[in-house]
């Protein structure tokens, strides 16, 4: 089973995924998954601190497995230093065995659905915050990260069931704050909604819950199941 929630940034939002608001979790187990879509805000400072160590444990303790994508607001310096291995037929840095970072650009196979991963955004906020503490520069994607990604979706044919980013493109953007946006993210993102045969769409970022059209979601408190998606 695999449920889809939006940021948590950290200790802020983790509310949603208590056992009083989140009862359904307490039947999970270890093979199903909780998918946050970016900004997960619990690898945050440039070292491991007893606030981390208390959340990964009580992540650990959780009957899941919790897997995120990232935002723009998480330490890049560090989750970029943890070992990337191969899961589900995609690249992930392991946290621990019951957190995981699904790369940008990558397509997994989890629950027999195959899931296009790609984070990263732009933050509005960035003058108020500081380079390499509170900001950075790896929020934006790179070309790397995009030539890796149209390799993983030309091997699936550009076809898979779930697209899963942080941000969204230009068309939901606009549709939820009438400005048109500047992040370079949203003209990537532009690009794959022109090339990819998808089923669903899930994003966050925008800090509000709504349903677009049958297809497309973003999401922020809202827990969502996938079904037969």
């Amino acid at each position: 089973m695999i449920y889809i929630t939006g940021d948590t940034h950290g200790e802020i939002d983790i509310g949603k995924l208590s056992s009083k608001n989140f009862p359904q979790g307490n039947s999970l187990t270890k093979d199903d998954y909780i998918i946050i879509l970016g900004d997960f805000g619990f690898i945050w400072k440039n070292e491991s601190d007893k606030t981390e160590e208390y959340w990964m444990k009580w992540f650990k303790n959780k009957p899941w497995t919790t897997l995120f994508i990232d935002g723009n607001h998480e330490c890049f310096t560090r989750l970029n230093n943890y070992t990337v291995s191969e899961w589900h037929g995609g690249n992930v840095h392991k946290i621990n065995d019951s957190v995981i970072h699904l790369m940008r650009g990558q397509v997994f196979n989890i629950d027999n659905k195959s899931i296009f991963t790609f984070g990263g955004a732009e933050s509005h906020d960035k003058e108020y915050r500081l380079d390499g503490i509170s900001w950075w520069k790896e929020e934006i994607p790179n070309y790397k990260e995009v030539q890796e990604a149209l390799n993983n979706l030309e091997k699936v044919n550009n076809k898979v069931d779930i697209i899963l980013t942080h941000t969204c493109t230009h068309t939901f953007s606009y549709e939820l704050v009438q400005e048109i946006s500047k992040d370079p993210t949203e003209t990537i993102l532009d690009e794959f909604y022109k090339i990819i045969n998808y089923k669903s769409w899930y994003f966050g970022h925008w800090h509000t819950d709504k349903k677009f059209d049958e297809k497309h979601f973003c999401l922020y408190d809202k827990i969502l199941p996938l079904t037969n998606t």
